[in-house]
């Protein structure tokens, strides 16, 4: 078996920075920032969002502000009319 068809996997950390909760894997993810764990070097890969902090996983409600964001999209991708002016 040829070792270069193979990529090299690598230790990483997920970090979800909302929860501060680590998840410890291997990957070929590579990031700038490294770790000493426990005496491993990980890399560590920085998440706004995991199954720690989302929404679906923790039951929390949380509403987001779309109002706009509909009226936008239609103004912009409206066929056969003028681009709206910007106020």
């Amino acid at each position: 078996m040829k070792s270069e068809g193979h990529p090299v996997l690598n230790n990483v950390c997920f970090l979800d920075v909302s929860s501060g909760k680590r998840f410890l894997t291997r990957s070929t993810l590579k990031t700038a920032r490294k770790e000493m764990i426990d005496g491993v070097e990980f890399f560590v890969a920085l998440r706004d969002v995991t199954m720690d902090s989302h929404p679906a996983y923790t039951g929390e409600k949380r509403i987001v502000d779309t109002a706009g964001r509909v009226e936008k999209f239609t103004t912009k991708f409206r066929r056969g009319a003028a681009p709206a002016a910007k106020k």
